[in-house]
């Protein structure tokens, strides 16, 4: 990456920080915890369901792509942008295996680390704050790699994709899920990845699919869960929050969630499941 590519990048990770960070996060977190009648420095992984699951479908949508992706106890296992750390918990709670997190964003890195701690699994997880176009890790190092919701912030996506086929094994499996470009243009913002569009890097299912595949990877499994998702979101989405739930983390949710479902129902954007495979 040249100068200019590097300075360009630096700018719009500034942005993506800015647009994901209060500073009150954990705070807020902690509040609700107590108002649950909960500890929040000795929790169960299952009370932590409703809000670190930070994208679209939430738990459901976390469980089928593990499943998916075929994850074993002997795995290493990379969460590329882990939130909050949710992705990475129930791997290691469920599966029992190894799992390094990296987020961009200090705080949610500081956030995760946290909860770790308070549901005891801070052993098999590493987490890291780390850019995923550069991430700090040798080649081959994983035999997973999770991915959900990242893509829509990053416009160099041929850099992701390959950053990916780099950390992982040959035969590694890159599982997403993942916000595309639906056939009617433009999408309604704010969004809870975006405020605008300057911040939102929406690609078709189409594009999306050359991109893995020129950067290395196989299709192994490939679902268009569109129309399934925004009914299970809408669904949800009409009675009232939980008070654990995204709106801790994401400003203004009660107005970018119902946008994301309309979006959704009128094919403005579509949501993909894959899992790929690094080629040999």
């Amino acid at each position: 990456m040249d100068a200019d590519s590097k300075d360009l990048a630096g700018s719009q990770a500034a942005r993506v920080q800015d647009h994901y960070s209060s500073g009150t996060a954990m705070r807020r977190i902690e509040d609700a915890l107590r108002a649950a009648g909960k500890n929040p420095d000795r929790l169960d992984p299952f009370d932590l369901a409703l809000i670190e699951d930070f994208h679209s479908s939430g738990r459901a949508a976390t469980v089928e792509l593990i499943r998916l992706a075929g994850v074993r106890p002997e795995h290493r296992v990379l969460d590329a942008g882990t939130g909050i750390g949710g992705t990475a918990r129930m791997l290691a709670h469920e599966i029992g295996c190894r799992v390094t997190a990296v987020d961009l964003t200090p705080e949610f890195c500081q956030i995760a680390e946290r909860l770790d701690r308070a549901v005891g699994l801070q052993e098999l997880i590493e987490v890291k704050q780390a850019d995923v176009l550069e991430l700090p890790f040798e080649e081959g190092t994983f035999d997973v790699l999770i991915s959900q919701h990242v893509q829509m912030n990053i416009a160099d996506k041929q850099a992701l994709y390959a950053e990916a086929r780099r950390v992982l094994k040959p035969g590694g499996r890159l599982a997403i899920w993942d916000v595309t470009a639906g056939g009617e243009q433009p999408i309604r913002f704010p969004v809870p990845w975006a405020e605008s569009p300057e911040l939102s890097h929406l690609v078709t299912p189409a594009e999306l699919r050359e991109l893995v595949l020129a950067a290395g990877f196989d299709v192994l499994v490939w679902n268009d869960l569109t129309d399934s998702a925004a009914a299970f979101m809408r669904q949800v989405n009409s009675g009232p929050p939980p008070a654990l739930g995204l709106h801790l983390l994401v400003a203004d949710f009660a107005v970018k969630g119902p946008n994301l479902i309309e979006n959704l129902e009128q094919n403005r954007a579509r949501l993909i499941q894959a899992v790929l495979q690094a080629r040999q």
